[in-house]
């Protein structure tokens, strides 16, 4: 029964860019997997990962040679890893972490078809990957994830009772509770984050834009508020669901939870900011007028199918579904080109890969 609801909640919930961003190559000397078009780094491996349901996924490991965390990063639900390169190797080295990002099945060049299930699988390969192949121990790995990527990572970290830490970027509660404000778990809901956060162990960071208009950011609060190990939660006022990495906050927020979560746990205690209290949110001291656009515009899970709730929420989720169709098709050309030069909001038409990824940007994240 999870299988058939998972399949029937993929049509709603999955939007794996058309085409892929990225084409997977053999090096004829090397004999090296490469991402095309991206030229070969020395400290980044890419690989294929066979998962137990019969996938093979595409993933990035990044070394950083002064690293004693692992970041096992799971991106959001419109992008694929040849969106999400640069910044990985950026995190890479503002952080100095080593860091393991992958496609879900169906998305990019991996295998299959994308699932709540395969992405628990997904997750699952990833993770063994890094213990079997590179060494890396459990109490050494943070898991990172973002919107729709925060089902799989809080799925794997309940069941992880050793892990060093956890990052939820615009998390969700659920993939129902996006669309609809109920009040209970259905059996036919994907991602029940809401029923898994009590169950991790370590400390959890989350990271949640105030006007987020896809995933409100009371869905951030509220799981901050069922955490059993809080951290102090970054509120970006103004930051919506696609541009928190252009907030100089974001950079600084994370290097300080790193630095704080490979602590001895009796120097982290001590040196820790209470979080017994909301934090008012930040203003940012350098805001950016020229967001990144979304690689996460369509996330949607599937409608419910309780009639009661459909009635009484009927009107105001059919307003968010057509805007969130809307913002797609509109954003589909634009979704990975940013002109950082222009200082301009007009979206550039079909200049798309290279100006989301440009120096610009990535200029932005090492101000923080």
């Amino acid at each position: 029964m999870g299988g058939v609801t998972s399949s029937m909640a993929a049509k709603f919930a999955f939007f794996p860019p058309n085409p892929p961003s990225y084409k997977l190559i053999t090096d004829d000397l090397t004999g090296l997997l490469l991402l095309s078009p991206f030229p070969h780094r020395e400290n980044v491996e890419v690989l294929k990962l066979p998962t137990r349901r019969s996938t093979d996924i595409v993933a990035i490991y990044v070394r950083h040679p002064m690293a004693t965390s692992t970041l096992l990063y799971s991106h959001g639900n419109a992008a694929d890893l040849g969106q999400m390169y640069e910044l990985f190797i950026e995190l890479s080295i503002h952080l100095r972490v080593n860091l393991m990002g992958y496609d879900y099945s169906g998305y990019g060049q991996s295998s299959g078809k994308p699932s709540e299930q395969n992405t628990y699988a997904d997750i699952e390969a990833a993770y063994k990957c890094l213990e079997e192949s590179y060494g890396t121990k459990q109490e050494d790995i943070i898991l990172y994830g973002q919107s729709v990527g925060s089902g799989p990572t809080l799925d794997l970290a309940a069941r992880l009772p050793r892990l060093r830490a956890v990052v939820l970027h615009s998390p969700i509660l659920s993939g129902l509770r996006v669309m609809y404000p109920v009040k209970r778990s259905y059996w036919f809901d994907i991602y029940k984050n809401i029923d898994k956060i009590s169950q991790v162990n370590c400390p959890i960071l989350i990271i949640h834009g105030t006007s987020d208009d896809v995933v409100d950011c009371s869905h951030g609060k509220q799981l901050w508020e069922l955490c059993k190990e809080k951290y102090e939660p970054l509120w970006l006022k103004g930051g919506n669901h696609c541009n928190l990495e252009l907030y100089p906050e974001y950079i600084r927020h994370l290097k300080k939870f790193v630095a704080t979560v490979e602590k001895p746990p009796s120097q982290r205690y001590s040196a820790r900011k209470s979080t017994d209290q909301y934090e008012q949110p930040r203003k940012s001291t350098d805001f950016f007028d020229i967001p990144r656009m979304s690689t996460d515009w369509r996330e949607k899970p599937r409608r419910s199918t309780d009639q009661s709730e459909k009635l009484k929420n009927h009107s105001s989720a059919t307003d968010k579904l057509e805007k969130l169709r809307l913002s797609f098709n509109h954003g589909e050309r634009s979704r990975r080109s940013v002109d950082c030069h222009e200082k301009s909001r007009k979206i550039v038409d079909h200049q798309l890969e290279r100006a989301r990824k440009s120096v610009d940007r990535l200029d932005r994240i090492r101000t923080g």
